[in-house]
């Protein structure tokens, strides 16, 4: 289930009594949350909702509070984030839990009261008898990272439920300033719709100059300017970062980690992998897969592997030698553009 079924099941007073927040996402994470505790009127929720951060606050402590009666109220909310004794993670808190009473309580829910357990990995430790039991009892909700596909269709209603529309290209400019990351996409929202409030119209112009691109997304312009063999451009590029002042030894690791995306990708989707493959194998978001298997496609692997090695060596430069980053980037160009041409 996700956050959006969750929230018309809530409208319709369909409530489980434990539910189990799961995945990376932290927007989603925090508008499950928002809906939570919307269930407890606000004049009741200061006796009647609890949080607890299983990193600082023993298990036990947040029981205690899943077994009291409400207090002049209908339910009882018990909130536990960073539930990381579900995981495989070893525990570096030293905070002894109480997992079998947590075992205990799932056999028995509290009919009172709303657990939910907001857990920000990508999976739990199967294995475990607490993650067994959960997965019996509880009402699982994904807040995994969305494709681009939903994280399109998730912002475009929320700007028509706000009576706004997109212009002809502004959703797209949006997803790539963003790398179509929902979360910084859902964040922009508000000061495009503030920007385009007379007209009810978020505009292409308006993305462009309320959202800045990315690091990764300026990169990748970079490494576009690279491959094309374009010194112009790509000293353009590499100058406009520093400008934003970024670091020269970040913005080469990041252009080294960008080839090294480019080369994996290569490899493997000529060894079969989907785009969705990828993705989970390499770890990714789906977004970045996309445009790497755009770009692959135009390269052999040696090109990549000697633009990826001669990176390697500038940062090696970077770190050992005092000489201006913007010249061993121009050298590297220079190079590079011999051994590749």
């Amino acid at each position: 289930m996700d956050v959006a079924a969750l929230k018309q099941q809530l409208k319709q007073n369909k409530l489980a009594n434990v539910y189990l927040i799961l995945g990376t996402q932290g927007i989603l994470r925090q508008q499950a949350k928002n809906l939570f505790s919307q269930l407890i009127p606000e004049d009741q929720q200061v006796m009647n909702v609890g949080s607890y951060d299983m990193e600082v606050t023993p298990l036990a402590v947040a029981l205690d509070d899943t077994v009291s009666a409400p207090f002049f109220g209908e339910r009882r909310l018990v909130m536990i984030t960073k539930p990381y004794f579900l995981t495989g993670e070893q525990d570096k808190h030293k905070i002894d839990h109480d997992v079998d009473g947590l075992l205990d309580y799932l056999s028995h829910p509290q009919p009172d009261t709303i657990l939910v357990l907001f857990a920000p990995y990508e999976k739990l430790d199967g294995r475990k008898r607490v993650v067994k039991q959960l997965k019996k009892v509880a009402t699982e909700i994904s807040a995994a990272p969305l494709s681009e596909q939903q994280a399109r269709q998730s912002i475009l209603k929320q700007v028509k439920n706000d009576g706004y529309q997109f212009e002809n290209g502004a959703l797209d400019e949006l997803v790539q300033r963003t790398n179509a990351d929902y979360e910084l996409m859902e964040g922009s929202v508000h000061k495009l719709e503030l920007f385009g409030f007379q007209d009810k119209m978020i505009t292409q112009a308006g993305v462009v100059g309320l959202v800045p691109q990315s690091l990764d997304q300026n990169v990748f312009d970079l490494v576009n300017a690279v491959l094309s063999h374009d010194q112009k451009l790509a000293v353009q590029h590499y100058q406009d970062l520093i400008g934003s002042a970024e670091q020269p030894l970040k913005i080469n690791a990041v252009l080294v980690g960008q080839f090294r995306l480019l080369i994996q990708v290569k490899v493997l989707s000529e060894r079969g992998l989907s785009q969705g493959s990828l993705a989970g194998t390499l770890k990714v978001h789906p977004y970045r897969v996309k445009l790497a298997m755009q770009t692959v496609r135009s390269f052999p692997l040696s090109v990549l592997e000697q633009a990826y090695l001669g990176l390697v060596k500038v940062e090696q430069q970077l770190k050992t030698t005092q000489r201006e980053p913007q010249l061993l980037f121009e050298l590297f160009m220079l190079r590079y553009g011999k051994i590749a041409g």
